[in-house]
């Protein structure tokens, strides 16, 4: 029946078990319905590929304003940004944020962070064994991105905390987030004081104040800017290339394939993205009454969009359990679509892609523990991994 009321689920997406095994979660909401709504969130979230992609072209009915965090703490302490606004004025605030990061821009950086991801896999490769997550999968975002925006002292080592904070405070007002607001409060404490003196020069980060002294941008913003370099970039990104390197070790033969034809490499990433998204769930505000497939999101209402549900929709893709380097799922949701399409995605790609291909230059095989993951809120991202051998190329 059109316009009827969508099932509702007792579900907690925020669940410590849910957090760390979603898979379950993510195919029963799927099955349910395209919408379903959960009280113990209050949120309405969609599962399934198409109306999740919609959702995210569709700015003007599911916007970012006050609605992609699940508290409104959140929400208010990030009114202003690109992150928590629509067109015009994220049109405006994302182009510095863009101009960075666009792939002419990062063209220059591609030797530079190919170096970079070359020589950490090889000297981890002559280690033989060696934690995986802060040995490759922590080390190169952060030098990276440090380097790129040009952050020095306690900027610099604060990245992992305060880029983890941010991301934590975005879920409801649950222990995780209460604990992460003060260490989220240092970052933003941080963006909201810093100048262009505590920046490298001939840095990303200059280059912002710069802009925001044409009047590029309104003034105090270049600030708010730099923020989302750290807040919304290292953590997903980190999580990313851990994925990388457990799923390569769960599937050598997949990386034989990238081996035996290193123009995969590209296709490779998508597969892993799609795979596992970094990111568990995101929020959006209902501007009006929408439906969605016949049922009915009301006016106001939260919505949350699983990005790891449609990703692994069998409706749009075949065999989506399978993890299979050669399908390039250029289509998948893990980086967004739209207006609010991952900023960063370029950078990400730079480094998963250099990460990939020295992987598969140097290594014929990884034997790994067990992946420790602890429960977060936003960003499913493993937390240890120990690599207990590497068989050499």
């Amino acid at each position: 029946m059109p316009n009827s009321t969508p099932p509702v689920s007792d579900i907690d997406l925020f669940d410590d078990a849910v957090t760390v095994d979603p898979w379950p979660t993510y195919a029963a909401l799927r099955e349910l319905a395209p919408v379903v709504y959960l009280p113990a969130n209050d949120t309405y979230v969609l599962t399934r590929y198409e109306g999740i992609r919609n959702a995210l072209l569709d700015w003007e009915t599911f916007s970012s304003v006050n609605g992609i965090g699940f508290n409104p703490m959140v929400n208010e302490a990030l009114t202003g940004t690109s992150l928590a606004s629509d067109p015009p004025v994220h049109t405006q605030l994302r182009a510095t944020l863009t101009e960075n990061l666009s792939p002419r821009a990062l063209r220059g950086l591609k030797a530079t962070i190919d170096t970079k991801a070359d020589a950490l896999v090889e000297q981890l490769v002559n280690k033989g064994s060696f934690e995986a997550m802060d040995a490759l999968a922590r080390a190169l975002p952060l030098e990276v991105v440090a380097d790129l925006i040009g952050f020095t002292g306690d900027a610099r080592h604060n990245m992992l905390r305060w880029g983890q904070a941010a991301m934590q405070v975005i879920g409801p007002m649950n222990e995780r987030t209460a604990e992460n607001f003060p260490i989220a409060g240092e970052l933003y404490g941080w963006c909201s004081s810093v100048t262009a003196e505590d920046l490298q020069p001939g840095s990303v980060g200059r280059g912002i104040f710069d802009a925001e002294g044409r009047g590029d941008i309104p003034p105090h913003t270049a600030g708010h800017i730099i923020h989302q370099y750290l807040g919304a970039g290292v953590d997903s990104t980190i999580a990313s290339i851990g994925n990388i390197i457990a799923l390569f070790a769960a599937h050598p033969d997949q990386l034989a394939l990238v081996r035996e034809n290193p123009a995969l490499v590209p296709a490779a990433f998508n597969e892993v993205l799609r795979y596992w998204p970094p990111l568990h769930v995101w929020g959006r505000r209902a501007t009006k009454d929408v439906d969605v497939e016949g049922l009915r999101i009301p006016a106001e209402a939260h919505v949350g969009l699983l990005f790891g549900a449609g990703n692994h929709d069998p409706r749009h893709y075949d065999d989506p359990e399978a993890f299979l380097v050669e399908r390039n799922p250029v289509d998948h949701l893990a980086f967004g679509y739209g207006p609010h399409g991952c900023a960063g995605q370029g950078l990400a790609r730079l480094e998963a892609h250099a990460v990939i291909d020295a992987l598969a230059r140097r290594v014929g095989r990884l034997v790994v523990g067990p992946e420790v993951r602890l429960p977060t809120n936003i960003t499913r991202s493993i937390d240890e991994l120990a690599v207990l051998e590497v068989v050499p190329a």
